[in-house]
């Protein structure tokens, strides 16, 4: 969840690792710090809060140094202040070391320490362990830190550096990303591809286990428990450093939401044969005949991926009558679920890092499941540790709220859902009909971008409510879900969702005229249900947002507002209907003056339990 960046070369580093950090802002954090290693000694700067308090911190100093480390903090152990924030220096202050993940058995640790003399300043699990490398260190720091990770539990990404070696990083992943960018003459390590771009697009992703030496002219790479160097494996990336910038939009998320158009256009692009009316997606690495055999699906995810498997339930559940059981990654681990012959496993993930997914992958691996992902990142854990799966093309996201990720997860699991079904009862012609339907959701969507002033206004009339109900049936029960979500992550208004028929069992107690309602009433085999509920909260003065088919005019006469959308495929709508929902979201919390693109306690990616 923390953001790391280390860099070793030819240039000044302060500048190469403050931008760096800023590139990094969006993962959410409440410190920052960096160090420098020039002149034999190591120069250290913190601070409480945002990139621009450290900015402040380092006016008027001039620092020389050609390498460094520096890391933004999200707090978990210890409270977030500058004493806490990383780095976090040993004893003698000549090894500085940043951290993102959690020391399990930092007491034993510790204990273990204090008995050989050390003392301790910070809260943190983090310091034990550059403590810990000081009390191996004999001027070699890789080895240092390799016999040090050798007796620690836990998850780390962490980068270290040493007064006497300069010049020189070391760096070593445990459950939490790290990239090694390799430059002309200089190298970069981080914790986000995104953090280092501007200076490469040539990246080798530390794999679990692994230890990195860095220095300006070439990086190894090593396993911690055996030492054994193995070979470079550079990759490109594809993004480019105009897709992370905000365009000219004023927030990152309303920048995302507004590139829905192609990025949804790149999850089909290349990908449905109108001709035989069924998806390829080869990346599962699964022949027809193998997936005519699944006759249980489990799909795992976490948050706005959770939802997007919800919808993936539905449709693939509607179309080829495959059972499917949605599991919180969260939970999966820690339970004993049921996986037997004919088990297909889905992890889902925007980053491809999720902590609580990741270890469900493993968990599900195994029980000798085949665990396929759906991912955005290439090059990630979840895309390398699976056995096949497919990838979202959604290029980067910055925004903290999910927006163009979770529709393009929607996107490829329609595409699964109709590839099942080919596989076993549908007729080409139908599956030409929705592929049809598919193609023309890109070009939807646009249309509903234009009426982003009218949802402006409506944000306008609720943003000073503290409370919302979100309600849909079926497939976009788990719609109105995700509306909610996004309302609370970056507006901190408190909202639920509901399936529709579920509110007289609870939440109708509630509803007044301060409670405004959002309901997806589409025209489809619920529509005269959902009308029904709309009445119930009508009754007791609820004030109601639709979300509604095209050419509805009977709604009107029984809500107060009206957004309507395009119509298609009723199990292809929760994309349609997510978009008014999140520029609701958006303008709400502009309204209300939140920080948008990094809301107050939330992280873009969970790489910690």
């Amino acid at each position: 969840m923390c953001g790391i960046v280390g860099y070793v070369g030819f240039r000044q580093a302060l500048p190469v690792l403050l931008q760096g950090l800023k590139r990094l802002e969006y993962r959410g954090y409440d410190s920052a710090g960096i160090v420098l290693a020039e002149n034999g000694c190591l120069s250290v700067e913190k601070c409480v809060g945002k990139i621009v308090c450290l900015e402040e911190a380092i006016k008027g100093k001039e620092y020389n140094a050609t390498s460094g480390i520096a890391h933004t903090r999200w707090a978990t152990h210890g409270e977030p202040t500058i004493v806490n924030a990383h780095p976090h220096l040993d004893s003698k202050s000549q090894i500085a070391l940043v951290h993102n993940g959690i020391i399990e058995n930092y007491r034993a640790l510790k204990a273990f320490l204090v008995e050989r003399g050390h003392e301790f300043r910070t809260d943190t699990d983090t310091e034990i362990l550059v403590h810990l490398i000081e009390e191996y260190y004999e001027g070699d720091l890789t080895e240092a830190t390799r016999i040090a990770l050798t007796q620690v539990e836990g998850t780390y990404g962490i980068v270290v550096i040493a007064s006497q070696e300069p010049g020189k990083i070391v760096a070593a992943r445990q459950g939490s990303p790290l990239v090694v960018g390799h430059g002309d003459n200089e190298n970069f390590v981080a914790s986000d591809m995104s953090a280092i771009l501007a200076y490469t697009n040539r990246a080798d992703y530390l794999k679990e286990g692994e230890i990195v030496t860095v220095t300006a002219d070439k990086y190894e790479i090593a396993a911690v428990d055996k030492n054994l160097l193995r070979t470079p494996q550079i990759e490109e990336i594809s993004w480019t450093l105009d897709q992370i910038e905000k365009g000219g939009y004023e927030h990152f998320m309303l920048k995302e939401i507004h590139e829905q158009p192609t990025t949804l256009a790149n999850a089909i692009r290349g990908r449905l044969n109108y001709g035989e009316g069924i998806p390829r997606l080869n990346g599962l690495n699964l022949q027809y005949d193998e997936l005519r055999k699944i006759n249980r699906i489990i799909i795992t995810a976490c948050g706005t991926s959770w939802h997007s498997a919800m919808i993936g339930e539905y449709v693939i559940e509607e179309m080829s009558r495959v059972p499917v059981e949605i599991e919180y990654a969260s939970e999966f681990r820690y339970r004993k679920p049921i996986i037997e012959p004919g088990t297909l496993v889905f992890v889902i993930s925007q980053s491809g890092e999720t902590a609580d997914t990741l270890a469900a992958l493993r968990e599900a691996k195994k029980m000798d499941a085949t665990v396929l992902g759906i991912c955005n990142v290439v090059g990630s854990s979840i895309a390398r540790e699976t056995d096949g799966g497919v990838y979202i093309h959604a290029g980067p996201e910055i925004g903290v709220a999910s927006t163009k990720a979770f529709t393009s997860q929607v996107m490829v699991l329609c595409q699964i859902a109709l590839l099942l079904a080919r596989m076993r009862h549908m007729t080409a012609q139908k599956g030409k009909e929705l592929i049809g339907f598919l193609k023309n959701i890109p070009g939807q969507v646009e249309q509903i971008l234009q009426i982003d002033d009218q949802i402006c206004e409506i944000a306008e009339q609720y943003y000073n409510s503290n409370n919302f109900l979100y309600l849909g049936r079926g497939v976009n029960y788990p719609t109105a879900l995700e509306g909610a979500l996004k309302l609370k992550e970056i507006s901190y208004i408190h909202a639920e969702g509901y399936p529709a028929a579920e509110m007289k069992h609870g939440p109708i107690a509630l509803i007044d005229e301060n409670m405004p309602a959002v309901v997806i009433a589409l025209r489809d085999s619920v529509y005269d249900k959902v009308l029904s509920n709309i009445e119930e909260v009508k009754a007791r003065q609820g004030r109601i947002i639709a979300i509604a088919s095209e050419g509805d005019t009977e709604i009107a006469e029984k809500v107060n507002h009206v957004i309507h959308i395009p119509q298609t495929h009723p199990m292809f709508t929760p994309i349609l209907a997510s978009i008014p929902l999140q520029l609701l979201a958006y303008h709400i919390a502009v309204l209300r003056g939140c920080d948008i693109d990094q809301p107050r306690n939330l992280a873009k990616s969970v790489t910690v339990e």
